[in-house]
């Protein structure tokens, strides 16, 4: 029993990796998640295609290791963060389907609270700022939109959860209502300082407590699994959002270390250690992992499309027939061109936090083709990496380290790597493996079965398969970033 089983259910897609107890991947499967759009600016995804892809997978990963439940030490679980799910615990059935992090229709209600000064109250406590980002308002627009549902859930027969506590609660039957510290701490709903659900900021929102979901350590016994599901009862001793897994993934335990993740959006966190950093730069305070009932912390900048952008190249413009063509095509742009492609489709998140904002691209000519839009779309992703680094900068000094670790589906592209470099002036370390968010997910299931260490020196799992080096002069990387800037000012409301 010494097999590690890392459930990743991401944004667009749900995997299961089996690990040995190395932490080496030994298989994995993975099946897409359908997306819903039901009106502009609004994401859903079925909560039943959640399941029973994870079901699915999980037992797919299992069969092609030559595995099975006797096998496995644990389970680990890693989510997409703020995704809101409500539902009703007899039946264990969504009454809706689930909001998407990306979704905004509650951007009137975050205005209203920003006019209204809560901001204030909800970073003091929170650490986060008040945006459609976050589940609170998720959860409030449920509860006042689904019929009966308030009352069902101030009555205590409904649970909410983000997709961590679905899964958990799908896969121990019923039995277990929880979360993990960093997942509550995405909600808006908790106090990252205390570590626990916070009375006024439940107030503020309308939400009673009755429907929240029990909060534990990242590394921690979360119930075991009907035995029906995998063939016999497996422990779940992990779980933590995609971004803090990828963070552990990354070995990224030291104070000052920067991590960031291009998955669907971009996620860059930096160590802060014990302390919680107030941002002055419109980042986010947030916990990065809790362990044994100590906290440590993080500041992060999110970027709301990323890989996105270039799915959306292929399925949306057609100009591309898969995601390495973009890197391809951008190498041969014609280096006069400057065009920028700003990809608000959703608005614009650290640090401009504006949900109104709208996608634009900027700079074409009658020669402009869809290499120079290709090359546009990764150098987006590159110019709102700088954004952020140069905003923690700016909050916690020359402490945080130049190097930033990489990981998530953009990672496989070297253009996109060496455009990050040459634009953000600075090494980009790409490790071996890329799946850092399962992988960190396994090293909390494997760190509560006693098989590992905790983080520090000690914990050797990380190895560089490649750092790319910055190879543009310092003064065309700034002035293409001044050029980014002002496409920026041109789409914010």
């Amino acid at each position: 029993m010494d097999l590690l089983l890392a459930i990743d259910q991401g944004t667009t897609s749900t995997r299961s990796i089996l690990h040995g107890p190395d932490l080496a991947p030994r298989a994995s499967a993975q099946l897409a998640l359908p997306q819903h759009f039901p009106a502009p600016g609004w994401v859903e995804h079925e909560p039943e295609d959640i399941w029973t892809a994870t079901l699915s997978t999980m037992r797919d990963a299992l069969a092609q290791g030559g595995a099975t439940a006797k096998d496995l030490a644990g389970i680990g679980i890693t989510n997409q963060r703020e995704t809101t799910l409500l539902w009703d615990r007899r039946s264990g059935r969504a009454i809706h389907r689930a909001i998407v992090w990306q979704d905004r229709r509650t951007a009137p209600h975050c205005a209203r609270l920003a006019a209204e000064g809560a901001g204030r109250l909800i970073a003091e406590r929170s650490g986060l700022l008040p945006d459609p980002y976050f589940s609170a308002t998720k959860l409030a627009w449920l509860l006042d939109n689904v019929g009966g549902a308030r009352a069902a859930a101030e009555r205590g027969d409904l649970a909410f959860g983000t997709v961590d506590s679905f899964l958990l609660w799908r896969l121990t039957g019923g039995r277990v209502h929880a979360t993990d510290a960093t997942n509550a701490a995405r909600t808006m709903l908790f106090d990252i300082r205390r570590g626990c659900w916070d009375d006024d900021l439940l107030k503020l929102f309308g939400i009673p407590a009755a429907v929240l979901p029990e909060v534990r350590d990242n590394a921690a016994e979360f119930g075991s699994t009907e035995p029906g599901l995998l063939g016999a009862a497996v422990p779940v001793r992990g779980m933590a959002g995609d971004q803090h897994a990828a963070m552990l993934g990354q070995a990224c335990f030291a104070p000052g270390m920067v991590k960031s993740t291009y998955g669907t959006g971009c996620f860059l966190l930096l160590n802060t250690g014990d302390v919680a950093v107030p941002s002055k730069n419109r980042l986010l305070t947030t916990l990065a992992w809790q362990l044994g009932g100590q906290r440590t912390y993080a500041l992060e900048g999110a970027i709301f499309i990323a890989g996105a952008a270039v799915q959306w190249l292929r399925d949306g413009l057609g100009i591309i027939q898969d995601a390495a063509e973009s890197g391809r095509l951008a190498a041969q742009a014609d280096p006069a061109q400057a065009v920028y492609f700003v990809p608000a489709f959703t608005g614009l998140g650290a640090p401009h936090w504006d949900a109104a904002a709208r996608g634009a691209i900027f700079g074409l000519t009658r020669n402009t083709g869809p290499a120079e839009i290709c090359r546009a779309a990764l150098e987006a992703v590159a110019f709102q990496t700088r954004d952020l680094v140069e905003a923690m900068q700016a909050d916690w000094g020359d402490q945080a380290q130049t190097v930033l670790r990489v990981d998530g589906g953009m990672t496989a592209s070297d253009y996109a790597m060496q455009a990050l470099a040459d634009l953000l002036g600075a090494p980009v370390d790409r490790p071996e493996v890329q799946e850092t968010t399962a992988l960190g997910a396994a090293y909390l299931a494997g760190l509560q079965a006693g098989l590992l260490p905790p983080p520090g020196p000690a914990v050797a799992h990380w190895r560089l398969d490649r750092r790319f080096q910055p190879a543009m002069p310092r003064a065309e990387a700034d002035r293409r970033h001044a050029g980014w800037q002002d496409a920026v000012r041109r789409v914010l409301t």
